[in-house]
């Protein structure tokens, strides 16, 4: 496979493999199959990796978002990825990939303690909203990555589904959403749980399938032993959110709004 090293036609730093841009700095770039980033914030020449396999495909990065990790790959064509800025909470560390007519959209002040891996193909969606707390080993799976058949109709038995977290959810350590996964503003999903369907708001979910275990709670970012006062036996002692309120049986529509509009 050719590969040209170089700048790129708008001075991008990055790789050339024919059908293929691999981009190593976050900053504006357009090329000629109409892929591009939208991105006017200071170049970022550390920790990122992004692949421009297809055409018509966008990554949209606000101005005030904190990149420590992040590789996008658009496989196919039609594609869309777009981040949000931050203010206090740790850079965004995530591995993406995004497939045909798929999108992944991830609101503000969304934090990962390491890398986060998520993937939509088939015109899925993963939809992220604002203040969501990741921990370690997360995944966020729209799709199974390969496909399985029922034998005796031919039908896919697993198509990609839409995933969608609401506003400030605490994703445990190693938790993973699956296909069809809805989080509710508020919710904390607890270690190791695997979401496959509808958890409501300001709830406790754990366990594979993940199901409710408590509901009526509310969780905030200080941590126990680096910000004081380091007991917090109740509400009085930490700055609350807006997400106080009770668990409602449906999942809450989140009050996301819409990122970074066109």
């Amino acid at each position: 496979m050719l590969h040209c090293q170089g700048a790129h036609r708008n001075g991008t730093s990055g790789t050339y493999a024919r059908g293929v841009d691999h981009i190593t700095t976050l900053t504006e770039f357009n090329d000629e199959r109409g892929n591009r980033i939208i991105y006017d914030g200071p170049p970022v020449t550390i920790g990122v990796n992004i692949y421009f396999r297809g055409s018509n495909n966008t990554l949209r990065v606000a101005a005030g978002a904190r990149v420590g990790r992040l590789s996008v790959s658009f496989d196919c064509d039609n594609g869309r990825c777009e981040i949000g800025s931050h203010d206090a909470v740790p850079a965004i560390k995530a591995t993406i990939r995004v497939g045909q007519d798929a999108a992944v959209l991830v609101g503000d002040d969304v934090s990962m303690t390491e890398t986060c891996g998520m993937s939509a193909v088939e015109g899925a969606t993963i939809r992220i909203g604002d203040d969501v707390m990741f921990a370690s080993g997360n995944q966020l799976r729209a799709d199974d990555g390969h496909p399985i058949f029922d034998v005796a109709t031919g039908q896919r038995v697993n198509p990609a589904r839409d995933i969608t977290i609401g506003n400030h959810v605490w994703v445990g350590l190693r938790a993973i959403l699956l296909a069809g996964a809805t989080v509710g503003d508020g919710t904390v999903i607890g270690l190791g749980s695997i979401v496959t369907g509808p958890v409501p708001n300001n709830c406790v979910a754990a366990g594979a399938p993940a199901r409710v275990v408590r509901k009526h709670v509310a969780w905030e970012r200080p941590h126990l032993s680096l910000v004081e006062p380091y007991y917090k036996p109740d509400g009085d002692t930490v700055t609350r959110s807006p997400y106080w309120n009770l668990t409602e049986e449906a999942p809450r529509p989140s009050r996301m709004r819409r990122l970074l509009r066109r």
